[in-house]
């Protein structure tokens, strides 16, 4: 199996979860249109490749930076999710022909909508980056399946981290399009229901981040930072010298 279809299928497994992300991807496709859900994913998406790159790659630094400091950057993105969910509980919610008509709040025509899917992009790409656990699934995976190895080989990394992206941007993909496909079963009410319900779950999925107790790393951590941290050539035998008589 090729390194880019096994990078495929551990992008679209660690994406697959469901959870805060996934749930402003589909409020997203069902209130605004398919693009802002699927740059959503996008952004997503693009997180997933970079943290793939890192733990492929070993870059002790970052991997370093991530798995000490993993309990403020979690609380970074909990307070991030509090925020999403309060602007999703008191934005009124406008129908679909306001915000075809360009008159809806970052969805009309020039700037402001581009504008609107850009915010769509880097608030899932920062909420994804706040996430130091998705660094240490990759991390685990890789070394796991070996794929560790290919440091050292930059263009079959580059393989791996491209399979990780697409495999990330094909989950993302599917969920809104099954979203879009149900959309026009929501009329003004329903997406009152559906704003109301997405704003609550992610505040109290951002509580949740704020209130996980700072711990150090786990031993299970250190031990996936020793192993990106390997060099291919770690384990080669040293010759052994035999004195001559």
């Amino acid at each position: 199996m090729s390194l880019f279809v096994q990078g495929l299928i551990v992008g679209f497994c660690l994406a697959a979860p469901v959870g805060p992300i996934a749930a402003l991807c589909v409020q997203r496709t069902i209130a605004r249109s398919w693009k802002a859900g699927i740059v959503s994913g996008l952004g997503a998406a693009a997180a997933d490749g970079l943290y793939g790159a890192v733990a492929a790659f070993g870059a002790s630094i970052i991997s370093g930076f991530l798995i000490e400091e993993h309990a403020w950057l979690q609380r970074v993105g909990g307070v991030i999710l509090i925020l999403l969910g309060l602007r999703l509980l008191f934005t009124r919610v406008q129908p679909r022909e306001e915000v075809a008509n360009g008159n809806g709040n970052g969805n009309g025509n020039g700037d402001p909508k581009r504008r609107g899917l850009t915010g769509y992009f880097f608030s899932t790409l920062v909420l994804t980056l706040t996430n130091p656990m998705t660094f240490v699934a990759f991390a685990a995976i890789f070394t796991t399946l070996g794929i560790g190895a290919t440091r050292g080989h930059s263009i079959l990394t580059v393989e791996l981290v491209g399979g990780v992206f697409s495999g990330s941007a094909l989950w993302w993909t599917i969920l809104c399009a099954l979203a879009h496909a149900v959309r026009h079963h929501f009329d003004f009410r329903k997406l009152t229901v559906v704003n109301r319900a997405t704003g609550v779950f992610v505040i109290a999925v951002g509580i949740v981040y704020l209130l996980l107790r700072s711990t150090p790393a786990p031993p299970k951590m250190e031990r996936i930072e020793r192993l990106i941290h390997r060099t291919p050539g770690a384990h080669a035998v040293t010759p052994t010298v035999v004195p001559t008589p």
